[in-house]
């Protein structure tokens, strides 16, 4: 049957009963001779039939219920219940007008428990005497039995409904059935417990959607922060909810906690309670999302991890996005090394890609890069600064060792997919597959500069974190702001550069008191998110004697930026100006007897230009005697006499 031909139908069952419900009322208000029509059984398949069914409604019940709704639907049945009551003043439906006319009354339908009240099918209104309290129909339930499928406003407002989930990859949708299978269980009398699912929104919607679809229901998202703080609040959207399943057919609540929210805080603290009333009170099919699973002690829960699809899975979703249009192998993975994306972020790059027919064919690869890369920007540029590099490798004046050891990072960001997938060194072991790095110096030697060199050359987003502000002296917090940087990072993969370590990684501290017990804590945590974060994870320094022996040895590589020698100089003074820039009579080996850094000849190099800008000739020798001894000034010292000679 179509769904035109059966609204047609519900509706004429409806104003069936409505008739009927009419003879019987005038029949009450000597309006008939003929006797009371009998009590009917509503048309198989009508919305009345299922809401009298699924809410166990008796005949009264149901008979009251559709009284309610006659108020709204048909204009006769106010006088008519007027006149049923002798009494024109009082034009609606009541327990007392239902008692007296409707046929099956019993007293029992009036108890706060009984289907009509505890399902809030209709709303009671105040007064002295409850049997003569105007009835109303809840408007979310006139609206089912009208043949209008909606979910209810007031749950609206809270609730995201999930969109039925595409095809999920292999490891998502065996997770999937394990949550449906652990409800299934509930029909052989066990008790539902709750599902918690560990992972990011993008990943554990689709599996609760998955999940859902699997029992024949549909799921919504509650975010956390929106359950009401009081208890007889929490009951009733729970009540709303439960009632919604019937209704609708969403019946799978997949309530999201923001990580963001530490349970320290007052927020935090009256989210928590909210969650554990939730927990114990809710009577369907509820999921957790959260990074970390949550101690519940009041019915079984049963907690699953919802990885992203792995590098083969987002291969094969890629291939089956893009079609023909898919760049090569090598391309495809080490884009699903890169980028943690889900299976709908992939469709939707895809989709981006094939509506930029502009681009030629062989760009796809270039093209699906650059897009992945803009899509998973948002959740990092609110809590980091980006940095857009243009350095390349002859831009870094470094040792040749050092110079081989940033090569060595390099290569093994470009290779992880294929030792940790191809080779099967994930499998073996998950820990210590992160790449995490210490670049040590002075200031000014180059190791921003280094940073931005790798991505570069690797095409990657660098963002700089500084450490001083990460850390919190407030318990808890330090861990809070680390885990966000951390998690929105994760889809990227993106370069984290961690300034001023020293601030964080001092000498272990003794532990005297609880500030000491969480300053460790803190620091086990960095280094622990830095093992196993899937991109590289840079620690930077003034002061490597500074930092604990115990931390530099869970750090994969370390590089030292020394103070540049003389002929480093001169090679930073060479190349520090760029093609466009005019210049007159400069000596780099005159240039290089100044003991400054590459950061403090660059500062030299840029004010310089400014000053022969301004005069209107080339850069001259003139221009960066008056650049440097500024930026002595800045430094707070005096060039020494071989300084000095550098302008003789």
């Amino acid at each position: 049957m179509s769904g035109a031909d059966w609204l047609d139908r519900n509706q004429a069952a409806l104003h069936g009963e409505l008739d009927r419900l009419k003879r019987v009322l005038r029949h009450a208000g000597a309006q008939a001779t003929a006797p009371p029509p009998p009590a009917a059984v509503p048309e198989e398949g009508s919305t009345l039939a299922h809401l009298a069914e699924a809410f166990g409604l008796s005949a009264f019940e149901r008979d009251v219920l559709l009284l309610c709704a006659g108020m709204e639907l048909d204009a006769e049945i106010a006088p008519l219940c007027a006149a049923a009551q002798n009494d024109s003043t009082r034009p609606f439906p009541s327990f007392s007008l239902a008692l007296a006319v409707l046929p099956g009354a019993h007293w029992s339908a009036l108890s706060p428990e009984a289907p009509l009240r505890s399902w809030r099918l209709v709303e009671l209104e105040s007064g002295p005497v409850l049997a003569r309290a105007r009835l109303r129909i809840d408007e979310r339930v006139l609206h089912f039995l009208a043949g209008l499928r909606q979910m209810d406003e007031r749950l609206n407002a809270l609730l995201d409904p999930l969109a039925p989930a595409d095809a999920l990859p292999a490891s998502q949708a065996e997770i999937a059935d394990q949550a449906a299978q652990a409800w299934a269980g509930a029909a052989h009398g066990r008790e539902i417990g709750i599902v918690q699912l560990c992972g990011t929104a993008a990943n554990c919607r689709p599996v609760a959607a998955a999940a859902a679809a699997l029992l024949g229901l549909r799921a919504a998202a509650l975010p956390a922060e929106r359950l009401p703080g009081s208890a007889a609040e929490l009951d009733s959207l729970l009540r709303l909810w439960e009632r919604e399943a019937v209704l609708s057919g969403f019946g799978v609540l997949l309530v999201e906690v923001d990580d963001a929210l530490p349970g320290e805080s007052e927020a935090g603290r009256g989210r928590d309670a909210a969650l554990a009333r939730l927990c114990e009170r809710a009577g369907g099919p509820v999921m957790l999302r959260e990074r970390e699973p949550r101690r519940i002690t009041s019915r079984p829960s049963l907690v699953l991890d919802v990885p992203a699809p792995t590098a083969a899975e987002q291969r094969a979703l890629w291939r089956e996005a893009l079609g023909e249009a898919a760049p090569d192998e090598a391309t495809l993975a080490a884009a699903a090394a890169q980028f943690n994306l889900s299976p709908a972020s992939i469709r939707a790059v895809a989709a981006e890609l094939r509506e930029q027919a502009s681009s030629p064919p062989g760009d796809t690869g270039a093209a699906m890069w650059s897009l992945c890369r803009r899509r998973l920007r948002g959740a990092l540029d609110g809590l980091a600064q980006r940095i857009d590099s243009t350095q390349h490798w002859d831009d870094l004046i470094l040792p040749e060792a050092q110079k081989a050891t940033l090569r060595a990072i390099t290569a093994q960001l470009r290779q992880r997919a294929t030792v940790h997938e191809d080779w099967g060194f994930a499998e073996k072991s998950k820990r210590g597959l992160g790449l995490s790095a210490l670049f040590h110096g002075p200031s000014g030697t180059g190791k921003t500069m280094a940073a931005e060199i790798l991505a570069n050359e690797l095409k990657l987003d660098l963002y700089h974190i500084d450490l001083s502000r990460i850390v919190s002296k407030y318990i808890g917090e330090t861990e809070k702001n680390l885990r966000q940087v951390f998690d929105a990072a994760e889809e990227n993969g993106a370069i984290l550069l961690f300034d001023e370590a020293d601030s964080m990684f001092g000498a272990r501290s003794e532990v005297k008191d609880s500030h000491d017990r969480y300053a460790n804590i803190e620091v086990s945590y960095l280094l622990q998110r830095m093992e196993a974060y899937r991109g590289l994870a840079i620690l930077t320094t003034n002061m490597r004697a500074a930092l604990d022996p115990a931390f530099l040895r869970r750090i994969r590589f370390s590089v030292a930026f020394p103070f540049p020698d003389a002929a480093q100089r001169a090679a930073i003074w060479a190349g520090v100006f760029p093609r466009g820039a005019p210049t007159q009579g400069l000596d780099p080996a005159r240039l290089a007897r100044l003991r400054l850094a590459g950061g403090n000849i660059r500062n030299i190099a840029l004010n310089a230009a400014f000053l022969a800008a301004d005069s209107g000739a080339p850069v001259g020798m003139a221009h960066l005697r008056t650049a440097a001894l500024a930026e002595y000034e800045k430094l707070d010292r005096r060039p020494a006499q071989t300084e000095v000679e550098a302008w003789a």
